[in-house]
């Protein structure tokens, strides 16, 4: 008996998400007036891109032209003066992907559509947040703090924080190539504000760097130390490259992870020749040895997935980097939706090679409240995203629980949804709690912001909290934890 093999068709099935493959788009920087003449070696010069980073309003007039308002331009600057945490640092590469104009709607006319453009792009929402974006109700929850997570308080050595048993995150540095709007380490990246008197690292760096050695020397039970700041793309290769190779002699080190926005903010520092073959001196030792050097960076959103972003990625995994992996911020406006989840790890998977990694709900720092999502809708989203992508690229949503650590969104204890308290459990003890008998068993929260409660739980949160009273709080509780973190760093 023979069987005829009858072709089948292809079967169009409606699905909530439609996966198209999208070839990257270097958008066209001389569409902006300010850059009209830049050639396109000047634009792939790390040193020209430096050195034409956007700081103030009067440098993004200069680049923008007429394309803008003055509306645009005054609401920026009240939101320097009365809300952000972070001063102004846009490199050429970031801003020239803010209304990119690639796809079939093209460039909008200069004047009031170009400025609905900008106000409404998603990079623009995080890398240059005005006024009228935060909450007028609640633009800091109750509960924020300059130093949400504490890290500070379990600094080991000054600027070397131990939170989890085998894990240290080094912050070697204290600026980057460009400030994010939502920095979580907003108490330390970055240029005071008129809101934010920056905390100041207080040793020299050879030293806090030679204390951060002994200290991992020492301590054989971690084996996995993030090298982060800041940005180390702001630190001087041969200074970063010195560093990493004395953590490779460390027989207990066996993970490496270089954090680093600017490999999308400013890929041209990973193409530069000296950090290419660096990274291959010490990708080189490091494989001989045993140990994983990966690096981790952090998009937000597709638009920021460019052919130099995909190109620099490329070039780091040709010099032995184990992995590139991305670890964004789940923010409203800018990835809240499936959609923009989904297109964001395609063209990071299939165009540039950058594993999907985490999506870390936005920390509770001070006037975020507009970013921050409910831990039930960063439930729906982690659902709305599983199946579409392989499981080794299906990025975690993350709850990063002041006290506990990264916690999936869908592991917490208990969920008090009309008051948006989520309740966490650990299985560790930090480096502060070494003598506390009840951090394992001691239930620990997390907030929602208020303005996604129902009615109900939004008039307890106005009647039960003096907004005056716990603006000044949470002022008290930085300097305290300042001062924990120094008595920390003389141990």
């Amino acid at each position: 008996m023979t069987f005829a093999i009858i072709p089948l068709m292809s079967v169009a099935i409606e699905q909530p998400y439609h996966y198209r493959r999208h070839p990257l788009v270097e958008p066209d920087w001389t569409r902006l007036p300010g850059w009209r003449d830049v050639t396109t070696a000047q634009w792939e010069d790390v040193q020209w891109q430096r050195s034409h980073c956007v700081k103030n309003i009067r440098q993004l007039r200069e680049v923008m032209g007429d394309l803008l308002t003055d509306e645009f331009y005054a609401d920026l600057d009240k939101d320097q003066a009365e809300r952000a945490t972070m001063s102004i640092l846009v490199p050429p590469q970031m801003l020239n992907t803010m209304v990119p104009a690639t796809g079939d709607a093209g460039m909008p006319s200069a004047g009031a559509a170009y400025t609905a453009a900008f106000y409404a792009d998603p990079i623009r929402r995080y890398m240059l947040p005005v006024f009228s974006d935060r909450r007028s109700d609640w633009p800091s929850h109750p509960k924020s703090s300059r130093d949400s997570l504490h890290e500070q308080d379990m600094w080991v050595a000054e600027g070397l924080t131990h939170r989890y048993p085998t894990k240290v995150l080094a912050e070697l540095l204290p600026t980057c190539p460009q400030y994010c709007g939502h920095c979580t380490r907003m108490d330390l990246v970055g240029n005071s504000t008129p809101q934010v008197t920056k905390l100041k690292l207080a040793g020299k760096p050879a030293d806090r760097y030679g204390a951060m050695i002994d200290y991992l020397r020492a301590t054989p039970t971690v084996r996995d130390v993030v090298v982060s700041g800041g940005d180390v793309a702001n630190m001087p290769w041969k200074n970063l490259e010195a560093f990493i190779d004395q953590l490779l002699t460390i027989d207990n080190v066996r993970d490496i992870r270089l954090a680093t926005k600017a490999l999308m903010g400013l890929p041209q520092h990973w193409l530069s020749p000296e950090v290419v073959e660096g990274v291959g001196r010490v990708a080189a030792t490091a494989r001989a040895r045993g140990v994983h050097l990966a690096i981790h960076t952090h998009v937000n959103n597709a638009q920021s997935v460019t052919p130099l972003v995909a190109k620099a990625a490329r070039a780091m995994m040709d010099a032995g980097i184990f992995n590139v992996r991305n670890q964004g911020v789940l923010m409203r406006g800018v990835n809240d939706t499936p959609e923009q989840l989904l297109d964001l790890c395609f063209a990071l998977q299939d165009e540039a090679a950058i594993t999907p990694y985490y999506f870390y709900m936005c920390d509770m720092i001070p006037f975020s409240e507009h970013w921050r999502l409910s831990l039930a809708e960063a439930q729906r989203l982690q659902h709305s995203i599983m199946g579409y992508l392989p499981g080794f690229a299906t990025p975690r949503i993350v709850c990063d629980v002041p006290f506990v650590g990264k916690r999936w969104v869908n592991q917490n204890d208990a969920y008090d949804r009309e008051l948006g308290i989520s309740y966490w459990r650990k299985n560790y003890r930090t480096s502060i709690e070494a003598a506390d008998a009840d951090a394992l068993s001691r239930e620990y929260v997390y907030y929602d912001p208020i303005y996604t409660l129902p009615e109900a739980g939004q008039q307890w949160w106005r009647s039960a909290v003096d907004q005056d009273a716990t603006h000044a709080a949470s002022m008290e509780a930085a300097l305290a934890s300042r001062s924990v973190a120094a008595l920390q760093a003389t141990r």
